[in-house]
């Protein structure tokens, strides 16, 4: 049996649960941060990424946070890929537990997924600091020359999850909770070195770990099955062979 094929078996299986990253989002043409033309290594800035995109830049220079973030950080014509498909498709046939992404782009929802962990936030989630107000990502692009402010003169906070912020407590004991009980964990489109989201492996007890990412990672000797090549293509690939069986 071909690799592929083992996949294919896999996702016929109930209790999967999804845990992805940056990379599952690049077919769609957003970058990733790490890789060679990733975000951490342009040189536009004045500060690294970190830096732009850390809670103290937004409290001590907002224009700057802004700046970087409208620029960098958000893709509002970027459409979902193959990867985000089949999950969604994985989910409506009932194999599929949970998505868990690091990611903050909203494509899983777009793509149909009902049960999505983001434990970084997500840029469709945008609430006044002074009011509480909300603001969805079409609002916020109409004040994307300045620093987006509320109809009460608050400032308009992205909810994603900024450097030298903890992440939503909710959110993640959910995401626990899915990987705790998940048969099958299939890990893509991440490097697994951003903790803490790369620590919920360790609360996975299922049968099989399944990595798709196009690098190696510092699990790889834990996985039962290994692709080193675009998620798309693999996902789609074995969601083929079960379609057509």
């Amino acid at each position: 049996m071909s690799k592929i094929e083992e996949l294919a078996e896999s996702l016929k299986k109930k209790h999967i649960v999804f845990f992805g990253g940056a990379g599952v989002s690049t077919e769609s043409n957003i970058p990733d941060f790490r890789s060679s033309d990733g975000l951490y290594q342009k040189k536009t800035y004045k500060y690294p990424a970190e830096r732009m995109l850390s809670h103290s830049m937004y409290e001590y220079d907002p224009k700057a946070f802004y700046d970087f973030y409208f620029n960098e950080m958000i893709y509002p014509n970027a459409m979902p890929n193959a990867a985000h498909e089949v999950l969604a498709k994985l989910e409506a046939m009932g194999n599929l537990d949970a998505v868990i992404t690091q990611n903050i782009d909203g494509l899983h929802q777009a793509a149909g997924s009902k049960r999505v962990y983001e434990l970084h936030g997500s840029v469709h989630r945008n609430t006044c600091q002074r009011c509480g107000a909300h603001y969805s990502l079409n609002e916020m692009l109409k004040q994307k020359a300045q620093i987006p402010r509320c109809a009460c003169g608050g400032i308009i906070k992205p909810d994603v999850v900024l450097y030298e912020e903890g992440l939503d407590a909710q959110i993640l004991r959910g995401a626990i909770s899915a990987i705790n009980n998940a048969d099958v964990l299939i890990v893509g489109g991440t490097s697994l070195v951003v903790y803490p989201a790369a620590g919920l492996l360790d609360y996975f007890h299922g049968s099989q770990l399944i990595l798709i990412n196009k690098d190696a990672t510092a699990y790889d000797s834990r996985a039962d099955l290994i692709f080193n090549e675009s998620i798309a293509k693999v996902l789609s690939e074995a969601m083929e062979l079960i379609e057509n069986a």
